[in-house]
């Protein structure tokens, strides 16, 4: 039916993540398609290798495309492609307004007011009571015509020479044979950060058992690893390497995948993480745990019964010991717990882990 299809997901790393069994599911129902997806260009190397696709549309949507003019001239590259579907998995005004604007014979999915009025079905993002992803699913099946659903989980293809670079740092930062846990404590809002001292804790009780530690996040999580680890008592020991702010997302994704266990927040690296199959314990707070949880049956996400959960906010209005109580009240000790059940389980198996088709629910931790 569709021969040229066109997805938009201008969103952050995890939202572009939870994009890839969408991709998967189209091209399993219109293999002779010609599909594109449309993302940020910074975010190229988790998608830009994906086999699923036959190209990769890129936005500078905070750069060279971000005025007017540029961003006109980018409508016209998308009309000039003449799709015959557009799915719009980004609802916001510069992903509607490139889908509205494409010239596409079906433009579907979720849309702003307004925009929406250029669209042949607009549906709800249903991520605050299923998984994002099947929200997706939800999308396709309705608006589509998509009949059968092909859910791989989270993939991503490591752009050529991450792998490489990666066993450098690897070589270079760690003894041969020393098995490694990842960290990651930043987040995009503060309601989803597990608190510092935390953290340093937990890496600290790992690092006295001989296991290293590996730090990464963006720039951004630069002064909040700094922080951390000078609340450890081993933070300048060796076992305790840097990464944040230092490599690509491509380098990221194939450290992690040597890594035992992936310690993290609510976050767009836990996604990749996910993708790169290793085992991971998360703590959530303001986000809505239906609809980002790890994709992985194996992961492990850690909650507290606040009765705000989940707020969707990005700053805690409370104050005193209820001031970010989502995150205040998972203690590191049942953290630890489910770290040492994980690695039990699974440290010996790290890089050959089985990826179990259509297992994809994790355990929810309730405190």
């Amino acid at each position: 039916m569709y021969q040229n299809i066109l997805v938009i997901n201008l969103m952050h790393i995890g939202d572009l993540m939870l994009v890839t069994p969408v991709l998967r599911t189209l091209r399993a129902n219109y293999p002779a398609a010609r599909l594109t997806l449309l993302a940020d260009k910074k975010l190229a190397d988790l998608v830009q290798y994906n086999p699923h696709i036959d190209e990769c549309l890129l936005i500078d949507k905070k750069g060279a495309d971000d005025r007017l003019p540029a961003f006109l001239r980018f409508i016209g590259k998308v009309r000039a492609k003449k799709f015959d579907l557009v799915i719009n998995l980004h609802r916001n005004e510069r992903a509607s307004a490139l889908a509205a604007f494409s010239g596409a014979k079906r433009i579907v999915c979720y849309a702003k007011p307004g925009f929406s009025l250029f669209f042949d079905m607009v549906l709800p993002n249903k991520k605050a009571v299923m998984h994002q992803i099947h929200s997706h699913f939800e999308v396709l099946i309705k608006a589509c015509g998509v009949t059968k659903i092909d859910d791989g989980g989270l993939e991503m293809e490591l752009p050529p020479g991450a792998d490489k670079e990666a066993a450098r740092l690897w070589a270079e930062n760690f003894p041969a044979g020393q098995r490694v846990v990842a960290f990651n404590i930043g987040a995009s809002w503060p309601t989803k950060r597990w608190l510092s001292e935390y953290f340093a804790q937990c890496a600290d009780a790992l690092a006295d058992r001989g296991y290293g530690i590996a730090f990464f996040g963006g720039p951004m999580d630069e002064a909040l690893v700094a922080e951390c680890r000078g609340q450890m008592k081993r933070g300048d020991s060796d076992a305790v390497r840097v990464f944040t702010g230092k490599i690509s997302l491509g380098v990221l994704a194939a450290m992690l995948k040597r890594c035992v266990l992936f310690l993290t927040t609510d976050s767009g690296p836990m996604h990749v993480g996910v993708a790169m199959n290793v085992p991971i314990v998360t703590m959530f707070g303001a986000s809505p745990v239906p609809g980002f949880y790890p994709y992985d049956a194996r992961d492990v996400l850690i909650k507290t019964p606040e009765p705000c959960h989940p707020c969707g906010i990005h700053i805690c209005p409370k104050k005193g010991d209820d001031h970010l109580g989502c995150m205040k009240h998972i203690p590191p000790a049942v953290v630890m717990e489910h770290v040492d059940r994980l690695l039990a389980a699974y440290e010996d198996q790290v890089g050959h882990l089985p990826r179990v088709y259509g297992q994809y629910q994790c355990r929810i931790v309730e405190l």
